[in-house]
């Protein structure tokens, strides 16, 4: 009895020691290739200067707008789509316990009573009474199972499912830094459009004047009914322009709030008011090129989904391997309740169970075979988001230095076109010049300064995209 003993134990440790063993490929990060420096274009004198500086993670604060800061704050933390991806986050934690599971032995514990009578004309009754009569039953005990891990199938699951957690949080990353940068967008939109709004009346201003004066001159004799009719258009032309803005800044101002989480017009009292389109400081940091991999959520998360899938393949490889289940019970059993903690009452069983598969048809095979392919695809997909990435940097910084070069230019049209309006005001006024002068002027005047509030918007929207794409603030 006690050798017995003895080669049960040897065998069990024996087990415990094999299930060290892993199939499959270890997981090695990938190497991003990127190019050496960021800037695709060199800063010229007078334009915000980019430098390879660590990313500021509250990289809205530095447009030095209060309420901006203030809208992205309330957004991270009120966002629908942010608290669903969290909730979906907590989902994949709680299938990573589930297979962690198995990592462990599964016990349960019974406890039964049952009243019955055996068939005088069946099987043995093992109550001893032929069937005659009714009998109790009494049982109540322990049992335990646990499967061996030889080949590392369940390391190899676990190991995938934190993966899968992985790209679940990466998920969450990049919803929170899409929702800061929309917040930032619609903001600055808003303020770009309340700003051109407020150029457009101040041309209907100027447009009014000139209304009245050329009524006046009428009068006098010196300005005509077509030069009037002229003016009259002039003034509904410009008040034409207005209402589309009006229209163009109540939806912006619903955007933010739903960002918000809050309901139509519920910002409507906050940010009505005027204000200046949010413009950051001279230096921009973005960075240096080999954090990308390590900012950008879409490239850490490719990175877990090539992890899960190389996980997987160690599963599918294990799976041709034969499974060995340790399984045991120990328990009570009587037919008087009376008896049942006797030392006779008890009962026992252990011993190994072994599958070993045989004949497949295949699908062994197979299922190995489509975890490879998956893990190709996953690293094809990685290559791309990360040249994808790459490619938006790029894009981002030439569209930041090239909106700069044209709002510097439109800032020098303004001036002129002021000037030349001042003048042709002037020998309007002499009679040197026709109606037709000052409103070709006028004209002049309010596209360049309608074109200087877009461009000057326009540099701080694609700020927000190099930002964006450098995969920086998701941490806050």
């Amino acid at each position: 009895m006690k050798n017995n003993a003895l080669v049960w134990a040897v065998a069990c440790y024996s087990v415990l020691n094999l299930s060290g063993c892993v199939v499959g490929p270890d997981f090695q990060p990938p190497v991003p290739g990127l190019a050496a420096h960021w800037a695709p274009v060199a800063a010229e004198a007078g334009h915000g200067r980019t430098v390879e500086s660590a990313v500021d993670p509250r990289w809205w604060d530095g447009f030095g707008d209060v309420q901006l800061s203030a809208l992205v704050r309330e957004a991270q933390q009120s966002n629908f789509d942010v608290q669903l991806a969290a909730s979906r986050l907590e989902q994949s934690l709680a299938i990573r316990r589930q297979i962690n599971a198995d990592t462990l032995p599964e016990v349960g514990a019974v406890a039964a009573y049952s009243r019955s009578r055996n068939s005088q004309q069946g099987l043995n009754d093992p109550s001893g009474h032929s069937g005659k009569q009714a009998f109790n039953l009494w049982n109540g005990g322990l049992g335990f199972s646990w499967e061996a891990d030889l080949w590392g199938r369940v390391k190899r699951s676990v190991e995938a499912a934190d993966a899968s957690v992985r790209v679940a949080a990466e998920d969450r990353h990049g919803v929170q830094l899409l929702v800061i940068v929309q917040t930032a967008q619609h903001y600055i939109q808003l303020r770009g459009t309340q700003q051109a709004l407020a150029v457009v009346e101040q041309n209907l201003q100027i447009a009014r004047r000139s209304l009245e004066l050329t009524r006046l001159q009428l009068k006098e004799g010196v300005a005509t009914d077509l030069q009037v009719s002229e003016a009259a258009a002039q003034v509904a032309e410009i008040e034409a322009r207005m209402a589309p803005l009006q229209q163009r800044s109540a939806q912006l101002i619903n955007a933010l709030s739903m960002l918000l989480a809050r309901e139509p017009r519920a910002l409507q009292q906050q940010l009505s008011a005027v204000a200046p389109v949010p413009a950051y400081g001279a230096d921009v940091p973005i960075g240096l090129p080999s954090e990308l991999a390590q900012r950008r959520p879409d490239i850490r998360r490719a990175e877990a989904q090539l992890h899960a899938a190389t996980a997987a393949i160690g599963m599918a490889e294990a799976d041709f391997y034969p499974r060995i289940t340790l399984s045991g019970s120990l328990g009570l059993q009587a037919m008087q309740l009376s008896d049942l903690g006797s030392w006779g009452s008890r009962s026992f069983a252990f011993g190994p169970g072994l599958s070993v598969p045989v004949f497949e048809g295949g699908r062994l095979q197979g299922a190995l075979q489509l975890q490879e392919g998956r893990q190709q695809e996953a690293g094809i997909a990685y290559q791309k988001t990360v040249l994808s990435a790459w490619h938006e940097v790029d894009d981002a910084l030439v569209a930041y230095q090239a909106g700069q070069r044209r709002r510097d230019s439109l800032q020098q049209a303004v001036v002129h076109s002021q000037r030349a309006l001042d003048s042709v005001h002037q020998q309007y006024v002499q009679g040197t010049v026709d109606f037709l002068n000052v409103l070709t002027v006028q004209n002049a005047l309010l596209a360049n300064e309608a074109a200087l509030v877009d461009s000057t918007a326009q540099v701080s929207l694609s700020l927000v995209d190099v930002f964006g794409a450098l995969g920086g603030g998701w941490p806050g």
